[in-house]
């Protein structure tokens, strides 16, 4: 687990090994084998403490980036290793601040700190005052930066801060992202990015007013392999894409939790696990639909039900001529797939929503003969990824990738689906011919 470390040595040190063993031996070696260079090394550091001694000033620690290169171990023929993780120091990395403390963020958000590149936690915000207590103990938290839902406007006076990640119950999106804009911070905010249309804008427009940056977290256009399959995609390296099949569905438990509440929810599969069929298809494209076709469907006497819906099927038709079969459900066994079909070949991403394990198999037959290809899963932190991004372009005041804008598209299209399902026929869409309309800077190659 992340912990801010406020002590000299960084908690990435590399001289820490696998085990007591390495160190032990290690040490061993210094004692014995390196006697001679040992001496050097402190006779070297003779002048510096003479000088010190003098009352000269010692050079200042380098600015900037703290990359540190390493000779490669492997032979060219074999696979290259990693390069170190090179992350900035604590000093220049972003400051965020997580508002609620449940599942994702306890099993995801937060340990995904210790993978960041240039964010850290630097506040919590819950309305469970014990469990945020327990959690800043955990990651080393001050209790001054520790906010209730009722004096969360506070966190303006926290210079630590300078991204709030909001992670609470679909209605509650709009009213937090709202206040933390007039608090004079960004905002990161988990999807779907609100309960209408209509919030999403008033979002986006605190935002601008307030002049802060607003990203909606979707980490599967930062995550390596989906951006992999994208850029295959745009390429047309298996000609043209034809159809897309989507599928993301899950059995969830019968217990009273909000995602079946309509009023904390919005809706039921469709904003919830539904929007990734719905984004990733746009983003895999790069188009926007023109027309949406639905059914929805509840099982009959299930209570987990009664406010929201089950089952969502969904077209979308798409100006270069794709098609995109999607199918979303909260009562079936575990699915997270999609299937790309071009002229001569298909990707392959199952499963593809997950937040690790993804795999992507490309099928094609060059020179007549069919053949499989699997890229090697970069295994990265999706959420990793996405905080890096957003800290990087608060940094060097970018755009990030997924703005407002993008999840208002997503809203407009969902209550199409919405539409089209209520009155059994087609819906068409304003067409917009711009390729990425609604996105903004591109992840680095680093964050890919």
């Amino acid at each position: 687990m992340f912990q801010e470390n406020t002590s000299a040595t960084s908690p990435f040190d590399s001289s820490t090994g696998p085990g007591p063993g390495y160190d032990e031996s290690r040490r061993q070696f210094i004692n014995h084998a390196g006697r001679g260079l040992l001496a050097v090394g402190v006779a070297g550091a003779l002048p510096l403490a003479a000088a010190e001694a003098a009352g000269e000033a010692a050079a200042p620690p380098p600015s900037g980036p703290l990359d540190i290169k390493l000779p490669p171990l492997e032979a060219p023929t074999d696979p290259k290793g990693s390069e170190p993780f090179n992350p900035d120091a604590p000093e220049r990395r972003v400051g965020f601040a997580l508002v609620g403390l449940g599942h994702l963020t306890l099993n995801e958000l937060l340990p995904a700190f210790g993978q960041c590149k240039h964010a850290k936690l630097t506040a919590l915000v819950s309305g469970d005052p014990e469990k945020m207590r327990k959690v800043a103990q955990q990651y080393g938290i001050k209790p001054s930066s520790c906010y209730s839902y009722q004096n969360y406007d506070n966190i303006k006076d926290n210079p630590e801060v300078d991204v709030i990640y909001i992670v609470l119950p679909n209605s509650m999106h709009h009213e937090f992202t709202l206040r933390g804009a007039k608090a004079g911070k960004h905002i990161l905010c988990e999807k779907p990015m609100a309960n209408s249309s209509k919030e999403c804008e008033e979002m986006i427009a605190a935002c601008k007013k307030a002049g802060k940056k607003l990203m909606i977290a979707y980490r599967i256009q930062y995550e390596p392999l989906n951006r992999m399959a994208m850029k295959m995609v745009r390429d047309k390296t298996y000609g043209a894409t034809k159809l897309i099949e989507m599928v993301n569905c899950q059995n969830q438990a019968h217990d009273n939790q909000w995602r079946h509440k309509k009023a904390l929810a919005g809706g039921g599969a469709l904003p919830d696990i539904g929007l990734y069929c719905l984004n990733t298809t746009r983003f895999l494209l790069g188009e926007e639909p023109t027309e949406v076709s639905a059914q929805i469907y509840n099982t009959p006497g299930d209570a987990r039900f009664k406010e929201v819906e089950e089952n969502v099927t969904f077209t979308m038709r798409f100006p270069s001529g794709v098609l995109a079969q999607c199918m979303t459900g909260y009562g079936t066994f575990n699915s997270k797939a999609y299937t790309v079909h071009g002229e001569t070949g298909s990707i392959k991403m199952d499963p593809a929503f997950s937040y690790q394990g993804l795999h992507q198999e490309r099928v094609h037959a060059p020179k007549g003969k069919q053949t499989k290809e699997t890229p090697t899963d970069p295994q990265a932190d999706q959420f990793a990824l996405e905080m890096d991004h957003m800290a990087e372009c608060v940094r060097n005041n970018k755009t990030p990738y997924t703005p407002g804008e993008e999840g208002l598209q997503d809203h407009r299209i969902m209550e199409a689906i919405y539409q089209a399902a209520k009155d059994n026929k087609p819906v068409k869409l304003q067409a917009v011919n711009k390729i990425d309309a609604f996105r903004g800077t591109p992840p680095t190659d680093e964050q890919a």
